[in-house]
């Protein structure tokens, strides 16, 4: 999905590393995952810790686990080849580090946030195409090993179906970005693999989206991921778990039984299962007034995480905390016709928790 990437170049970072934030409330998100043994967290913005010290304390207090909207993507790590800026990501690995946090990767290799001389390289032939990703991978594996252990290997990989939002023309089960056009369909083998060689107890997880209503396209494009992570599995493929972005749309159905019977299926190939970006676009009709609005949104939230950590999710991590800082209130290809704001979040703009809040702890507890 087009979003994420196009933050531009993150501002300065004053203090952000040094600063420890404001002491937690009693209970938190982070503190009933923990309590229940499980994991909450949420993207986060390296520019907005060091210059917002609330959102900064609201990080400190609620995420136990913070994953870089931006910091880590190629476009922020490698600009110009040979040049890796591990500056921004470094800020959040800091801050994580004060406040007793992990930071999870996202992500080596996805379609968009590449720079134009990876695009050109790729366009070159495989082997300078392979060539690329195996100098990547190395840099950035090799640097953050110490604190991050947990990556997004390949993001995205499944083609959108007819039916989806943005469809991809043709019947190829696989998306046609730079890299398969590049490598072909064993890019993603080749990326896991990769991965792998550099470090060898890393989690390698595979992060996608659209898969989680309950539409034909949703349903078509389960059903590709499946045979997708089958075929690798079954070439021994070192793949540890399935990140389920969770852009969820109110606009479309969700049925707990066929989403719960993909779980299911997952869970019998032995991996793990992450909810990877949760936020929730409202439908296009909305319902008469704040309360209203934001008692649907936790509605459709406690539906989809009860299904998802009775079937095996133990990690759940929102796409921001707060509809202040929300993609879905800036990114062009989200936002709503009718120009209010998404609240797709479990805080709003004044950092105040919403009923989402309270349907993710409810599902925390179990």
């Amino acid at each position: 999905m087009r979003r994420r990437h196009a933050l531009g170049l993150v501002a300065s970072l004053p203090g952000c590393a040094v600063a420890q934030t404001q002491p937690a409330p009693a209970e938190t998100l982070r503190s009933i995952a923990r309590a229940a043994g499980r994991g909450f967290g949420a993207a986060v913005r390296a520019d907005l810790l060091g210059s917002d010290a609330a959102y900064a304390a609201l990080f400190a207090a609620e995420a136990e686990l913070l994953t870089p909207e931006w910091e880590a993507k190629w476009v922020a790590l490698q600009p110009e080849e040979g040049r890796f800026d591990f500056s921004h990501l470094n800020a959040i690995i800091t801050f994580a580090q004060a406040n007793r946090q992990r930071v999870r990767g996202h992500a080596l290799l996805w379609q968009e946030a590449i720079p134009d001389w990876v695009k050109a390289a790729l366009a070159e032939g495989p082997d300078r195409a392979r060539g690329v990703m195996e100098a990547h991978f190395a840099g950035v594996l090799g640097t953050t090993r110490q604190h991050i252990r947990d990556w997004d290997v390949v993001n995205e990989p499944i083609a959108n179906p007819p039916g989806a939002d943005v469809p991809q023309a043709g019947d190829n089960p696989l998306r046609e970005t730079p890299w398969f056009k590049a490598l072909g369909p064993n890019y993603i083998e080749m990326a896991f693999r990769t991965a792998r060689a550099q470090d060898a107890t890393l989690r390698l997880t595979l992060n996608e989206y659209g898969i989680e209503e309950s539409t034909p396209d949703a349903e078509e494009k389960r059903r590709r991921l499946l045979a997708l992570l089958r075929r690798l599995l079954d070439k021994g493929c070192p793949l540890d778990a399935l990140g389920i972005q969770a852009h969820l749309q109110m606009r479309k159905p969700f049925d707990p039984a066929p989403f719960a019977r993909f779980l299911d299926q997952i869970r019998a190939m032995g991996l793990a299962i992450l909810i990877t970006e949760l936020d929730v676009r409202e439908p296009d009709t909305l319902a008469e007034g704040i309360p209203a609005r934001d008692a649907a949104v936790a509605e459709r939230v406690k539906q989809f995480l009860d299904v998802a950590v009775a079937g095996g999710c133990r990690t759940v991590i929102t796409w921001g905390l707060t509809d202040r800082n929300s993609w879905l209130g800036n990114e062009p290809g989200v936002l709503r016709r009718d120009g209010a704001t998404t609240r797709g979040l479990p805080f709003d703009e004044e950092l105040r928790r919403k009923p989402m809040w309270q349907a993710i702890a409810g599902a925390l507890r179990g």
